[in-house]
């Protein structure tokens, strides 16, 4: 789009919400829409994932430290082959991902342990200029997880994905507050559905749109 003015030199974009809610669905549109680099968060490939949602306690420590290894690695990636080199960016998590669900599930001194690490790894990581919120009431999550049919998650626990949603409408609150320079967009799952309904997908685009231009200079 000749003539505008972005937030920043290079957009990067994220998507964030609970687990089932689309945020891979909606970056991928998005994506294919302002033909960004699509950057998805590796799921399947942690060896630890069934396990945990089988024995939370027993798994956590495990499972977030292959995240957190990973993300760290593909935001690195990330930054030094597209970024830098002004070409942008979606992805379909934010790296405080991380800390949402260490918080909720690693014992405490584990968590300190974690925390440690994860400020030195994302010290001079990437930060996104807009921010997706995607959230859904827990049978809306629920069902949509069902959906998608994915093995490694048949065993995730009600009240665990209820308390994460909880977890990431007050992480998302603080993250507005210590951010204000950054733009979240909040969208509700339970009365948008961007994957069935055409007409909803576009409502997000066009709001993105207006963030990403907004103070656009015609010449």
């Amino acid at each position: 789009m000749k003539g505008c003015i972005y937030l920043q030199a290079t957009p990067f974009i994220t998507v964030e919400g609970p687990i089932g809610v689309g945020k891979t669905s909606l970056a991928k549109r998005i994506s294919e829409e302002f033909n960004y680099q699509l950057l998805k968060e590796i799921v399947d490939e942690n060896p630890f994932l069934g396990k945990f949602y089988t024995n939370i306690d027993e798994w956590s420590f495990q499972t977030e430290m292959f995240f957190l290894c990973n993300r760290y690695k593909q935001l690195e990636d990330i930054d030094k082959h597209y970024l830098q080199k002004n070409q942008s960016v979606v992805a379909d998590y934010h790296i405080m991902k991380n800390i949402i669900f260490a918080k909720r599930t690693l014992k405490q001194n584990q968590y300190n342990k974690y925390l440690k690490i994860y400020q030195i790894l994302t010290a001079d990581m990437p930060v996104p200029n807009v921010v997706i919120y995607l959230n859904a009431s827990l049978d809306t999550l629920l069902d949509r997880i069902q959906m998608r049919g994915r093995d490694i998650e048949k065993n995730i626990d009600p009240l665990y994905l209820q308390q994460l949603s909880m977890d990431y409408e007050v992480a998302m609150e603080d993250f507005i507050k210590e951010n204000p320079t950054i733009p979240v967009l909040k969208y509700n799952g339970d009365s948008i559905d961007f994957v069935q309904r055409e007409e909803d997908l576009q409502l997000i685009i066009n709001q993105l749109k207006e963030t990403l231009y907004k103070g656009v200079i015609i010449s």
